[in-house]
Parts: C-alpha cells; sequence; structure tokens
C-alpha cells in the first residue's frame, strides 16, 4: 500500500512542480484553481472514502467471511448504486450553485479571480461521481487485502494533469497570446484534463472489483442485507468527515483574506504535508481497518479480555509505526522547511518569496503532522467497535478550537497563521480521541509505547540540528541540490540513532532492507 501511495505521490510531485512553474504561487490562475479544486474534492471526500471506508468496510468484510458471498455482493452493488444517485445529483447542483459556493468558500477573492473559480468548479464538479466510485473500488479491494491498485490508481489522475498542463503550455507558447490570457486557458485545459484523469483512475480499478464480486450487482435500493447498517453508521461519520471537510474549506475561506497567493501558499502547503500523513499514516490506517473490524467481531461473539487486548495492541503497534515516521518528518518541516519548498518548486514562476510564504505555512502545519496523521488510527479502534458518533463529537470541538485559534493567529502571521491554528486543533484532536479510547479499551499506549516515542523524538531532534546547520553553511547553493543533501544528511542522522537506541521499528526496517539486498 505504501508503494501506491509513493508512486501516487511522486507522479503528485512532478505534476505540482509542473504547476508551479506555469502559474507560481500568487497569479490568478493558481488561487482561483486551488480554490475550485477543493470544492468538489469536499463532496468527494464525504460521499468517498473519508467516511466509506469506515461506514462500509466492516459490514461488508462481516458478510464476506461467510461461505456464501451472496450477501456481500448484494451489498456492495446496492451501496454503489445510492453512492452514484447521491454523488451525481449533488455535482448537478453543485455546477448550478457554482457562483454561490465560490462567493461563500472564497469571499475574499477579486473579480478576476472570483470568475476563473466559477468557470473551474463548473468543469471540475462532475469528478466528484467519478471519484466516488474510485473510493467504492478502495473498500472492495482492501476488503479483499489487495492494497497497491487502489492507492497507486490515482497516479493517472496525475499523469493526466501533468500531460494537461505540458500539451496546452507547449501549445499556446506558440501562439501570439498575451501571458494573462495563455495562463487562463491553461487553467482550462488543466481542469479538462484532471477530470479526463478520474476517468482513468476508476477504469484500472473497476475490472478488478469485477472478478473479485463475481460481477458487480448494480442497483438502487436499502434492500439487500448490510446496506442500513451502512447507512446508519455512514450518517454519524458524515457529520464526522463534514466536520473535517468544513476545517478545509475554512481554512480556504480565510487564506483568500490574506492577499494574492494565500490560497495558493496554503495548499502548496499542503500537498508536501499530505505525503508522509498519505504513505504512514493512511497506509498504516487503511490496512488496520479490516484487521481491526474482525477483532472487533471476535470480541462481539463472546472472545472476552484478550480479543479486547488484541484490538489495543493492534492499534498501539500501528501507532508506534505511524510516530516512526512521522515525527521526523514533523521535526524536517518545522527545521527545513524553506530548503524543502525551493528544492520542491522553485521553479518559472515559483520565486524565492514564494518559497519564503509557503515554507512558513508547511513549517506551521508540520507543529500538526503527529495529530494529523494518528487520529485516524484511534478513530478506526472506534469504528471497528460500531461507533461512529464519539469521534463526530471530538472533531467537531477542535474544528471550533482552530478555527477560533487560525482567525487570530492569520491577522499576525498571515496564511502561516491559519496553519498554525489548523496544527494545534488536530494535536486537540488526536488526543481527545486516544484519551476516550483507552476508557473504552483500557490505555492504548503504555511504556514500551512511550520509550519508542521518545526515541524518536530524540533522533529527530538531533537529526533536525545537525540539517539545519548544514543548511545554513550551504546558503549560496542550488535549490534542488541544497534541498537533497539536507534531507540526506537528515535521513541518515535519524536511521543511525534510532537503530543505535535500539527502536524496534528502525531495526524491523533495517532487517527488511538488508535481507532484501542480501536476497
Amino acid at each position: 500500500m505504501a508503494a501506491g501511495i509513493l508512486l501516487t505521490r511522486v507522479l503528485g510531485y512532478v505534476r505540482e512542480r509542473v504547476f508551479a512553474y506555469y502559474f507560481g504561487n500568487d497569479s490568478i490562475p493558481a488561487d482561483a484553481f486551488r480554490a475550485a479544486l477543493r470544492i468538489p474534492n469536499t463532496i468527494r471526500n464525504l460521499l468517498g472514502e473519508g467516511t466509506l471506508s469506515a461506514s462500509f468496510i466492516p459490514v461488508y468484510a462481516a458478510l464476506n467471511e461467510r461461505p456464501d458471498k451472496g450477501a456481500a455482493r448484494a451489498l456492495a452493488g446496492a451501496v454503489l448504486g445510492l453512492l452514484l444517485l447521491a454523488s451525481g445529483v449533488l455535482a448537478l447542483l453543485g455546477i448550478a450553485l457554482a457562483p454561490a459556493i465560490t462567493t461563500v468558500i472564497a469571499k475574499g477573492f477579486d473579480e478576476p479571480r472570483r470568475q476563473l473559480t466559477i468557470t473551474l468548479v463548473r468543469i471540475l464538479f462532475p469528478m466528484t461521481g467519478l471519484m466516488v466510485i474510485s473510493a467504492w473500488c478502495l473498500g472492495i479491494l482492501n476488503t479483499h487485502r489487495q492494497f497497491f491498485l487502489p492507492y497507486a490508481a490515482p497516479a493517472l489522475w496525475n499523469v493526466a494533469g501533468i500531460v494537461a498542463m505540458l500539451a496546452a503550455g507547449t501549445w499556446f507558447a506558440n501562439r501570439a497570446l498575451p501571458p494573462d490570457v495563455q495562463l487562463h486557458r491553461l487553467a482550462l485545459a488543466l481542469a479538462w484534463g484532471t477530470v479526463a484523469g478520474s476517468l482513468l483512475q476508476i477504469a484500472v480499478q473497476l475490472p478488478a472489483c469485477w472478478r473479485l464480486l463475481h460481477g458487480i450487482a448494480l442497483r438502487l435500493s436499502t434492500a439487500p442485507e448490510g446496506v442500513r447498517s451502512v447507512l446508519v453508521a455512514w450518517l454519524p461519520l458524515l457529520l464526522g468527515a463534514g466536520v473535517a471537510q468544513l476545517s478545509g474549506l475554512i481554512d480556504t475561506l480565510l487564506g483568500s483574506f490574506t492577499g494574492p497567493g494565500g490560497v495558493s501558499a496554503l495548499g502548496y502547503a499542503q500537498l508536501i504535508q499530505v505525503l508522509p500523513i498519505s504513505l504512514f499514516g493512511v497506509s498504516v490506517t487503511a490496512v488496520s481497518l479490516p484487521e481491526l473490524s474482525r477483532d472487533a467481531i471476535a470480541r462481539g461473539a463472546g472472545g472476552g479480555p484478550a480479543p479486547n487486548e488484541q484490538l489495543r495492541a493492534r492499534i498501539a503497534v500501528g501507532f508506534r509505526r505511524i510516530v516512526f515516521f512521522i515525527v521526523p518528518s514533523s521535526i524536517a518541516f518545522i527545521a527545513l522547511a524553506r530548503e524543502i519548498v525551493a528544492g520542491l518548486y522553485q521553479t518559472g514562476r515559483f520565486t524565492a518569496s514564494a518559497t519564503a510564504l509557503v515554507g512558513g505555512a508547511l513549517a506551521a502545519y508540520g507543529v500538526g503532522l503527529l495529530g494529523q496523521a494518528t487520529v485516524k488510527l484511534f478513530a478506526s479502534g472506534f469504528y471497528a467497535m460500531r461507533d461512529t458518533r464519539t469521534p463526530v463529537k471530538i472533531a467537531a470541538l477542535s474544528l471550533v478550537v482552530s478555527t477560533c485559534l487560525a482567525w487570530v493567529l492569520m491577522r499576525w502571521l498571515g496564511a502561516p497563521g491559519i496553519a498554525l491554528g489548523s496544527s494545534i486543533g488536530a494535536f486537540l484532536n488526536t488526543t481527545l480521541h486516544l484519551r476516550d479510547l483507552s476508557r473504552r479499551i483500557g490505555a492504548v499506549l503504555r511504556g514500551p509505547d512511550w520509550r519508542a516515542f521518545g526515541i524518536a523524538l530524540a533522533a529527530g531532534i538531533v537529526a533536525g540540528a545537525g540539517a539545519a546547520g548544514l543548511a545554513h553553511l550551504t546558503a549560496g547553493q542550488a535549490p534542488v541540490p541544497r534541498g537533497l543533501l539536507v534531507l540526506a544528511i537528515f535521513g541518515m542522522v535519524y536511521g543511525a540513532l534510532t537503530l543505535l537506541l535500539k527502536h524496534p521499528d528502525a531495526i524491523r526496517t533495517w532487517e527488511s532492507l538488508t535481507a532484501s539486498h542480501a536476497s
């Protein structure tokens, strides 16, 4: 799964570097496209993988354990039918209400940005339904322990965007058009390429789902067994995901008041932030959810304390594995933000001043990286026990806190202040999840888990200090080799220290690498 996500994120980085080259950070199309993509993505996350995996997988996994797979197949077909209906209606509403939606979500935009955003929203909204189908495929494939394909498929979405920008950029470069007109048309080409990428993403997954289900029994009905259970669990999840998506929309809204480049800077920083979260947070959580669900089923069948302990231990191991990679990522984002941003994006229209702004936002997001990466794991413990209400309550409280902090900090720090408020809210969110989950199944994290956390934190701080010193000494070097050098030193120091201090996952990773090399 991590390999699939890595492939997608690497191509996503290429896509963003091409985007940075053509659009920069403070151009009208840069802000407009970021805002326009945020809006349909919100609906996709509400109806798709953000909620579907937590409500659908536990029920589907239970039915699929039976010798007769008919009930599981009927459930899959009914859920797909209902998702298509809901996402189609919402997509049509989004196209019709694009001006009103844009006014609400990007109220601080000037008129040229607002008009282009409206046009892009109308193009991108049909993507919503396509991405929901992709999320359904993910649920089916993950339950059958097939993880690479659904997480590698979005690579095609990135490829389509890259091809659209390069083809359109080359075409317009050979035409005698004003630069602002070229950028406007290039944004439209990217939007259509993004929709085409969504089609490719589901086209490669549906055949595998068809084989696993022995045909897709698509229907619009709540009659098949398990459908109502999915819907009952899904409604609180919708509220919880709505809270999370509302947080992102609020960031966009506040960013629109920070001046040209504010929304775009947050978008660039979030794309870097999401890489370690996806590789090490989402991957561990997604792989764990079906197994957590099976643990919960065993406990419900009268297994007693042992299955309950098994559930706790699985979550603790997931946390330890996430922390091993996320803590150094967080420290790197804080200590080396400008070096990372310059190495990734500083090209073409993306200038050194844009690097400074995006670097500040990235460092602020780095503060809350651990909270963002672990909260879904702890929430999955509740989902596996069919408790979808507790995470919603916690997320709502955290949203209020983060929004208030973002509003206050924005007035002092601009766009990075919004990111810092979001980070503090993320830490509150995961802390409250951990506290309530420990009350339910016993202390999730115990002595060895905290020791492993301490090793990762200490090693990360030392590695960050050394890499920051090297960055200061190499200040005059080109952005890409300088960024690669400081990150390589950071990684080597962190790896060496965690091995020396005998961190379990450092030893496990080293043994895996040496075994693979030997073979």
